[in-house]
């Protein structure tokens, strides 16, 4: 059969009618798919609307509008676009097989990608989150968007909470329904995500109500919340007198977006000439939360990720789970001057530890500098530790866990920073943007096994080294990948 032209356009039908998406060289692109009704005026802050079915051919053949209004920096690590409009709950598919399976074909295994951005920005637009080389590998892969900040995770008294988990369940429900007829597996999906899409990954195998919408999960750096309802009410209040509103849906419906996000960005600036002080403030505040994300409301959300984990929630879900080595360890790296003439374990006691906990973490780093040592227990507080929670707490009941260090250093920054791994993932080293944040000529022999390792767990449930139950060894992804035993030393000195 001979290759489809780049450009030309094809057609697929949907539950709700077709669209009309074009082909790339052996992949097929369906941008803004619209999965529910827009969530504004009568709909906003209330639960997703599966979106009205259409007559006629629609076209799927640009990115649909963000739910991100405004990045979080004017540059960010992941380019993220964002696109005006409301039609904002869409998703993308990208597919080396655009129809239903004929004959003797199979279906084929399915990615569903969630974004990071702390659950307050980030864009399901970024050429990131192009599935071309997962389709080249035989995996059909879906990015998809989700109600951002107070509009998708704020609480109100008078609406359903969790709005932004609502969307998700959404998003797999669709994939669930239509899937199969873009050549996708809807019994072999895999649902995947980084920074806080890598939390929402967690959420959702903590849900009963979406379990039965995926068979596997990949978490990559997650940021998990678990914010608790009381606090997220305190939050609402907060917002609520700094917009001069009331503090329940019929205060909030009426303010316009841009006034939301102000007022949610509100104190989150950044510092401007920081002393050692103005630093550890910051790092005394990062208690491995956010400040809006998903709240644990007894109901859709029942209980936290840890509480789930020791109930056994998700045993039967084979879980990849991962972090880079630095994560957020350019925040003190970055003033490394600062800390020169300090010792370690007043520094981490002033941050919040223990005199006990400050001389353990303090330990398991011997011969760091004090930034570095500052700096990786931001990075194991907001990510690491909680990946030696899934390590240690799913037992032999429950299917495999799989875990990875991504340890190669930046030539940009010298650091395994937060956002390096993404590019190795979806194996695009080759987009403009990878040289700005991992420097000149990044190893495509790590990207290879990063990407085969993501594409044999989504096909496979295996990602090609042995399960941590079965080993207790995870791999390191550096410039020398290995199997090495234990893992994780630094987060594992934060727990009691």
């Amino acid at each position: 059969m001979r290759p489809t032209p780049a450009g030309e356009h094809v057609v697929v039908e949907t539950n709700a009618g077709a669209v009309r998406g074009f082909w790339r060289t052996h992949s097929a692109a369906f941008l803004g798919i619209t999965f529910a009704e827009p969530p504004v005026g009568d709909l906003r802050f209330l639960t997703p609307v599966p979106a009205t079915s259409w007559t006629g051919v629609r076209d799927a053949l640009r990115y649909a509008p963000t739910p991100q209004r405004k990045a979080l920096a004017e540059v960010t690590t992941i380019p993220e676009p964002s696109i005006p409009g409301d039609d904002i709950l869409n998703l993308n598919v990208f597919t080396p097989r655009p129809r239903a399976a004929n004959g003797p074909e199979e279906l084929l295994p399915v990615l569903v990608y969630l974004h990071g951005g702390g659950y307050v920005a980030g864009s399901p637009a970024s050429p990131w989150y192009d599935g071309v080389a997962f389709n080249r590998d035989g995996v059909v892969t879906v990015t998809v968007s989700y109600r951002l900040g107070f509009d998708g995770f704020g609480w109100l008294p008078d609406a359903p909470p969790n709005r932004g988990i609502l969307d998700w369940l959404l998003a797999l429900e669709w994939v669930r329904d239509n899937i199969g007829q873009f050549g996708g597996d809807p019994a072999r999906v895999t649902i995947a995500g980084q920074s806080a899409g890598g939390g929402a990954v967690m959420t959702l195998v903590n849900t009963p109500r979406a379990r039965e919408l995926f068979r596997a999960a990949a978490s990559i750096s997650g940021v998990p919340t678990d914010i608790p309802l009381e606090r997220a009410q305190q939050t609402t209040a907060r917002l609520a007198e700094r917009l001069s509103v009331t503090p329940d849906r019929s205060g909030f419906v009426g303010v316009p977006e841009d006034d939301l996000l102000a007022a949610e960005r509100a104190g989150s600036e950044p510092l401007q000439e920081p002393t050692v002080n103005d630093l550890l403030a910051v790092m005394r505040a990062i208690d491995g939360s956010l400040p809006l994300g998903p709240i644990v409301d007894g109901d859709l959300y029942p209980c936290s990720i840890e509480e789930g984990i020791r109930a056994g929630s998700g045993r039967e879900i084979p879980i990849l789970v991962g972090s880079t080595r630095q994560e957020f360890g350019g925040l003190a790296q970055a003033n490394r001057q600062l800390f020169e003439d300090h010792d370690i374990e007043p520094l981490l006691e002033q941050i919040g530890l223990s005199p006990e906990a400050a001389q353990r973490y303090a330990t398991a780093l011997p011969d760091h500098h004090p930034a570095e040592v500052v700096g990786q227990y931001v990075t194991d507080v907001m990510f690491r530790r909680r990946i030696v929670d899934w390590l240690d707490l799913r037992g032999k009941s429950m299917a495999p866990t799989w875990a990875y260090d991504f340890a190669w250093q930046s030539a940009a920054s010298g650091l395994a920073e937060h956002c390096l791994d993404v590019p190795f993932i979806f194996d695009l080293l080759d987009d403009p943007d990878v040289t700005r944040v991992a420097g000149p000529e990044p190893p495509q022999a790590l990207a290879d096994q990063v990407h085969s390792a993501f594409v044999g767990f989504v096909r496979d449930h295996d990602a090609g080294w042995p399960s941590y139950y079965d080993s207790k060894s995870i791999m390191v992804f550096d410039k020398e990948s290995g199997i090495v035993p234990g893992g994780y030393e630094s987060a594992r000195a934060l727990r009691s």
